[in-house]
C-alpha cells in the first residue's frame, strides 16, 4: 500500500514539475528558433505541445522514480521505529 500511495504521490508532483519544465522548455524553444507569433501561435505551440509533454514524461518518471524508492525499504526511512523504553 505504501508503495502505491507514494507512486501516486510521485505521479502528481512529477506531472505538475513536468509541466512546469514542458512551459519553461517551450518558451526557451519558441525564443531560439524565432517562431511566429501570429494571432498566438506560441502561446499556443507551449501550451498545447510542450506543456502536455512535461507533464507526461514528468508524471511516469515522478511515479517510477517514488514507487523505486518506497520499495526500497533499506534505503529510506518512511516509518519510524517505536522508541525502546529505555531511550527516553
Amino acid at each position: 500500500m505504501k508503495v502505491v500511495l507514494l507512486a501516486a504521490l510521485g505521479l502528481f508532483l512529477g506531472t505538475l514539475g513536468g509541466a512546469a519544465l514542458g512551459i519553461g522548455a517551450g518558451l526557451a524553444f519558441v525564443e531560439i528558433a524565432q517562431t511566429t507569433n501570429f494571432e498566438g501561435q506560441n502561446g499556443m505551440l507551449v501550451f498545447f505541445t510542450f506543456m502536455p509533454l512535461g507533464a507526461a514524461i514528468g508524471g511516469i518518471s515522478g511515479a517510477v522514480l517514488f514507487g523505486l524508492l518506497a520499495m526500497r525499504d533499506d534505503a529510506i526511512a518512511l516509518e519510524r521505529e517505536p522508541a525502546a523504553p529505555g531511550d527516553r
